[in-house]
Parts: C-alpha cells; sequence; structure tokens
C-alpha cells in the first residue's frame, strides 16, 4: 500500500504528494470539488483544513478521504500491475 507521509494543499485544487518511496508529485482534484460528497471543499478553507489519516490517507475531517493508492496511481502515472503485481479485471474480488 502507499504510503503519503506530506501532503500541501495548492491552488486551484490541486494537492502537492509526496510518498514514503520518494515518488512526489501533484494531483489535480477539480473534477471532484464542489460535486457531491466533495461539495464542501470548493470553499478554499475547508480545501486547505487537510491531513494525513492513520493508514497515509488524504482526509478533511473524519467524513471525507482519498485513498493513497488511487493517488499514488496518478502521481507516478503506474497502472495496478506495476505497482501490485497483480492483473486488475473488473470485478475482481480480493479473498
Amino acid at each position: 500500500m502507499a504510503r503519503i507521509v506530506e501532503v500541501t494543499p495548492l491552488a486551484d485544487a490541486r494537492l502537492a504528494l509526496r510518498f514514503a518511496d520518494g515518488a512526489i508529485g501533484e494531483v489535480d482534484l477539480s473534477n471532484l470539488v464542489g460535486v457531491g460528497v466533495f461539495a464542501p471543499l470548493a470553499d478554499p478553507i475547508t480545501f486547505a483544513s487537510i491531513s494525513l489519516g492513520d493508514d497515509g490517507e488524504v482526509r478533511w475531517g473524519e467524513d471525507l478521504d482519498l485513498c493513497p493508492d488511487a493517488l499514488y496511481l496518478q502521481v507516478t502515472g503506474k497502472s495496478v500491475e506495476d505497482v501490485f503485481g497483480v492483473q486488475a479485471t473488473a470485478g475482481s474480488t480480493a479473498g
């Protein structure tokens, strides 16, 4: 699992991220901000109130978080297969 060790909110609904393995980069959340459960993040003060959870996830309060694995894939451009060494299939379950 990818672990975020540093997150910084940036302008235009972007986040700067640094991962435990040294990967760094930015993600653009503009497609999420202001929509559905992400509606509160349209407020710049709320967006800036970001923190890291116990499992390295990006959090806004107790009710809203983003998966560190998904963010890692965005930052690195790697595939699930590259990172986890398994082939992803639609509808598969772990077990």
